[in-house]
């Protein structure tokens, strides 16, 4: 075999039926908008830093399955309240895996070391991802409602209307208590008619209708089902709060943060909130 042959097998010629011509025809980065998306970084240091890249990649990437979460936390609800289960669950799982892959995104961002960092930090200002108002809609999304945090966003007319809306709607466990009292299961009253603008308060008489649930789960297994995929997503927003916890620790250690923050002690304190108690208080009663 010559060469010239070997260099021709190395080729992969490309199919006659291939699009080449995008000329009236739309393309591939036409699409996905990627002229915007590839020019929206923007880094700030002077002198340019490597690392900054990075750290505003990390960040943009997450906001964008952020907003692919708040696409599906809408919709399970939704379906909820339309007493649509199965594509709810649908819903939930995709979430499930959106969380898994914000969680692991915080490996990349920690090989930014103590010192890479501290390069690029000055020029963040006083900019921080406690104002993700994405953030805060998922927040407020799963149940963890606080007003104080609406008006962190007083200068964003658009994200704070936002979040003053799902303030005052129910949030996805609302939707999913609306749904057991119309299918029969005993709900508290005073949770189906509470001000939605408030944070969730345990109860421990809904923890006696779970307790049913979950004592028979095959004659209840809709439900069942549910109840696992709420606790699921829990369990992954809390590895997701626990890794952004680690990474912080690993980078600043107890500095404040840049947004005023007490930085760490912020963060930990958040590992104490919970979306779905009685889900996790029944467990003492299997």
């Amino acid at each position: 075999m010559s060469v010239s042959d070997e260099d021709q097998r190395a080729i992969r010629p490309i199919e006659d039926g291939v699009q080449r011509d995008f000329s009236a025809a739309m393309s591939y980065g036409d699409y996905l908008g990627l002229d915007q998306l590839l020019s929206a970084q923007h880094p700030r240091s002077v002198p340019p830093q490597h690392d900054e890249l990075l750290f505003i990649i990390q960040h943009q990437t997450s906001e964008l399955w952020l907003k692919l979460m708040l696409h599906e936390l809408r919709s399970a609800r939704s379906l909820l309240a339309s007493d649509d289960l199965a594509p709810a669950l649908k819903r939930m799982a995709r979430v499930k895996h959106i969380q898994r892959t914000l969680t692991d995104q915080w490996s990349v961002l920690a090989t930014l070391t103590p010192s890479e960092y501290a390069e690029i930090r000055p020029f963040l200002a006083t900019s921080s991802g406690f104002q993700s108002w994405q953030y805060r809609a998922v927040e407020f999304l799963l149940g963890n409602k606080n007003a104080d945090m609406v008006k962190v966003f007083d200068h964003d007319e658009a994200a704070r209307a936002m979040l003053a809306e799902l303030l005052a709607e129910p949030s996805l466990y609302d939707e999913f208590l609306r749904y057991l009292s119309r299918r029969g299961y005993a709900v508290p009253a005073d949770l189906l008619e509470r001000d939605f603008t408030q944070p969730y308060r345990f109860s421990e008489a809904l923890v006696d209708t779970f307790a049913g649930v979950y004592a028979a789960p095959h004659e209840h297994w809709g439900v069942y089902e549910t109840c696992e995929e709420l606790v699921d997503i829990e369990d992954n927003f809390q590895l997701w709060r626990f890794r952004h916890l680690q990474v912080v620790t690993r980078t600043i250690g107890h500095k404040k943060g840049t947004g005023g923050s007490s930085g760490v002690d912020f963060l930990r304190r958040a590992l104490d909130l919970t979306f779905f108690p009685e889900l996790y208080a029944v467990r003492a009663r299997v």
